[in-house]
């Protein structure tokens, strides 16, 4: 019956674990790159960034302007008297006085008012295109493709740390499933340790008091196991959150073992990455840190030729078609120009700007010279990182082995009444110890080749 019982329940939980969705580690980072937050912000920066080089593209074509305007005024913009009679010549006078009526020449020398453009109507459409502009547009237009290269350069920043805290995340969470695991054992070994001594203070061959040490070693290690129950727990959440899972309940699929670097001047192996060593000439020079300071640079001298092209003259012809009835009749015209626009007073405060710019530009240099040497102690000292994770992780391995025997020979001491039972569970803590130093240990390793991974640029 107990046999068929436990059949039943394996079955249960074995219908469970299939139930639930399993993750690599790969498959969660993927995860994490299309749904983070950060990922989606700076993806929004590279659209951002690309309108702008698209605007800043359209300063290569014309201008194109259209204008209208209709007015009424009180009265004529355009006003004057005219005095015929101090036109007239004698000869002319004569003539006159000849051809026409008395009242007529009397009429004549009689002021006479002129107005015009009372009201009308204006309309042009005009086309500008630059011909020289001091290199501003040029400039301009590469600027603003410097500007999309850091907006990537800036998301592959983002997935790096994403990638980093999703890997950080995983192996936190592989940690302590490793330690529930070590918990279980270590239950089921004390289990057994309790039934021996239980059976040998029931014959009187052992002291009922250390039943009770072990049944006290009992309760400290189901209290452990709350504890990690619970950060495991949390660390789902956390998870699940970052890289954008509804399902909470899911089960992770650790990693290979790794495998050991051999020396400073040969490839690391890590699953199916390799991982190459530091040569000492490279600086990080394929990192996006790297790559963002020379944009950097790239930058400050864009943007002194811009300042320099806001100083210098501007050429630009034209063409427009236009329109009035400001005469009472209609009338357009067709015209071309040319139009030329030499700053002269604005060189006392733009030769400011320039001196300005190229400080500005001398200072993302020396940036540029000095973090590249900082990069490379930083790629560095994550190698030497990542050899001292893996060797901690051989002494981890050793210490296992070393603690593993020493739990055994205590228990037969403990068995053949030559060790106490502080002894034999004093090697039991170490045993568990050395468990969770190597669990630590492989997690930290996977974390430290990740991080030279992305010092070295890799």
């Amino acid at each position: 019956m107990k046999k068929l019982l436990a059949i039943i329940v394996c079955s249960v939980c074995c219908d469970i674990v299939t139930a639930q969705q399993s993750y690599t580690l790969q498959q969660l980072k993927d995860s994490a790159l299309q749904n983070n937050i950060a990922i989606r912000n700076a993806k929004h920066s590279i659209d951002a960034a690309q309108q702008q080089r698209k605007e800043a593209f359209t300063k290569y074509f014309p201008t194109v302007s259209g204008t209208g305007l209709w007015f009424n005024a009180n009265k004529g913009m355009a006003q004057t008297e005219l005095n015929l009679s101090e036109q007239i010549t004698p000869e002319l006078g004569m003539a006159l006085a000849q051809s026409l009526p008395p009242e007529a020449l009397a009429a004549l020398g009689n002021p006479v008012s002129v107005s015009m453009m009372k009201n009308g109507t204006i309309a042009g459409i005009n086309a500008v295109q630059p011909v020289f502009a001091g290199g501003q547009i040029i400039n301009g237009n590469k600027l603003a493709k410097v500007g999309e290269e850091v907006s990537r350069l800036q998301l592959q920043l983002s997935e790096n740390e994403v990638e980093k805290q999703t890997e950080l995340y995983y192996w936190q969470l592989v940690s302590l499933q490793e330690k529930m695991k070590t918990i279980l054992a270590v239950q089921a070994l004390l289990a057994d340790i309790n039934k021996d001594v239980d059976v040998a203070v029931r014959a009187g061959v052992a002291m009922r008091n250390d039943l009770l040490q072990v049944q006290l070693r009992q309760n400290d290690v189901e209290s452990q196991k709350l504890k990690v129950s619970n950060g495991i727990s949390i660390l789902r959440l956390l998870l699940a959150q970052y890289c954008g899972l509804r399902d909470t309940s899911f089960i992770i699929v650790p990693e290979a073992p790794p495998t050991a670097p051999e020396g400073a001047s040969i490839a690391l192996l890590s699953g199916n990455n390799t991982i190459v060593a530091p040569s000492g000439a490279e600086g990080g020079a394929s990192t996006p840190e790297y790559r963002l300071l020379q944009k950097q640079v790239e930058a400050a001298k864009l943007q002194k030729k811009m300042a320099v092209g806001e100083n210098m003259p501007s050429v630009a012809v034209g063409a427009g078609y236009n329109y009035h009835n400001l005469m009472e009749t209609n009338h357009s015209f067709a015209m071309v120009f040319a139009t030329v626009s030499v700053p002269i007073s604005d060189w006392w405060g733009g030769s400011h700007a320039i001196r300005r710019k190229k400080i500005e530009q001398q200072k993302a240099e020396e940036q540029l010279a000095d973090n590249s040497e900082l990069l490379k102690i930083r790629m560095q000292n994550a190698w030497n990182n990542v050899q001292e994770a893996y060797q901690q992780l051989q002494l981890a391995q050793r210490s296992i082995e070393q603690s593993e025997e020493n739990l055994r020979l205590n228990r037969d001491y403990y068995r053949a009444g030559t060790s106490k039972m502080s002894d034999l569970l004093e090697a039991q803590l170490l045993y568990q110890q050395a468990l969770d130093r190597r669990t630590d240990a492989y997690a930290d390793y996977h974390n430290k080749l990740l991080e030279y991974r992305q010092a070295s640029g890799q």
